[in-house]
């Protein structure tokens, strides 16, 4: 009798395995492009109330299989796609700032604090180095920048004699966009890649500024920094922190699929990211446009820096949304 069952069992399977991947190739069509074929709709709205009786079956029959898993993971991508409200384009950027960054950046606090915590660490050992030993800034810095600290001279100094401010901090965020993506892909090779880049950083941060304060010009760097420094390391932290959560979800997929598990990852991360990377962009214009002018002092230069970065941490800290469910009600 058993095997009668059994028998039973694989031939539902054969006849519905196709329907299940006709039915996420569906799914892919309506997730993909802001509209899709009308008969793509049709097809996956008359696919939902047959996905949902076959994982009701599945259910019955193993509660915690690996089929059953997958079609609980197909009926949940099919119902959100189904149900969910239509979204202006603006509405949605707003909800991204308000609500979903906030959401990810809750997600992977522990993540976020972990590189932070390796950032600091990495800081303090490459100023030790340096100050114990003076010879490792070679290590850090070309022998160009050491012989114009020696004189007395940052090569952040009349870099607007050098460039236009305008091409300057194009040039800026674009660097500082590519190594923020770097980081974050590094981050898949099991978190290895974002450890090696908030090492190196942290270890060149603080071996120059250990280098400059032996001329006295440490104070002039700070300065420099001061107005983009604080949001521009922090999004290289998160964007380490986003690519170790990647590396995670292939090492440590928990009760999902390492495919699934990626993917729900990359969402997560591509949510903040957005968000991070528009905060760059503003760090690129502020280094290009304040940092280097000397008209700014540096009680300006920290006013504006500590403003900024305290607008990222209200972003990402959800309290913008706050507010302004707040206001509404009011």
């Amino acid at each position: 009798m058993s095997g009668a069952k059994g028998l039973a069992g694989a031939k539902w399977f054969e006849q519905r395995v196709a329907e299940w991947r006709s039915a996420g190739r569906r799914l892919q069509g309506i997730e993909r492009g802001a509209s899709a074929p009308p008969e793509t709709v049709l097809e996956a709205v008359r696919a939902y109330p047959e996905i949902a009786r076959d994982l009701a079956i599945a259910r019955r029959a193993a509660p915690n299989g690996p089929l059953t898993k997958y079609l609980e993971g197909v009926y949940l991508q099919l119902h959100r796609s189904l149900f969910r409200p239509p979204t202006a384009f603006w509405r949605g950027v707003l909800r991204l700032f308000t609500h979903e960054a906030a959401a990810a950046a809750r997600e992977l606090r522990w993540h976020i604090a972990s590189v932070a915590a390796l950032l600091v660490v990495c800081v303090g050992a490459g100023a030790w180095l340096v100050g114990t030993y003076p010879e490792l800034a070679t290590l850090f810095a070309s022998e160009q920048m050491i012989e114009g600290v020696q004189r007395g001279e940052l090569w952040t100094d009349n870099l607007l004699g050098v460039f236009p401010s305008s091409l300057l901090s194009a040039q800026i965020f674009t660097n500082n966009i590519v190594v923020s993506l770097f980081a974050l892909c590094l981050g898949v090779l099991y978190g290895l890649g974002t450890f090696y880049i908030i090492a190196m950083n942290g270890l060149s941060i603080g071996g120059i500024f250990a280098f400059t304060a032996q001329y006295g010009a440490a104070e002039r760097l700070f300065a420099f920094t001061a107005a983009h420094g604080f949001v521009e390391l922090s999004v290289v932290c998160i964007s380490g922190a986003v690519g170790a959560s990647l590396g995670e979800s292939l090492a440590r997929p928990g009760e999902l699929t390492r495919g699934a598990a990626f993917q729900s990852a990359v969402m997560r991360g591509m949510r903040l990211m957005a968000v991070c990377l528009v905060f760059l962009v503003g760090a690129g214009v502020l280094e290009g446009f304040v940092s280097p002018d000397p008209r700014f002092p540096l009680a300006a230069r920290l006013a504006i820096g500590l403003t900024y970065f305290t607008l990222f941490v209200l972003v990402l800290s959800g309290a913008l949304g706050r507010f302004g469910r707040r206001a509404r009600r009011a």
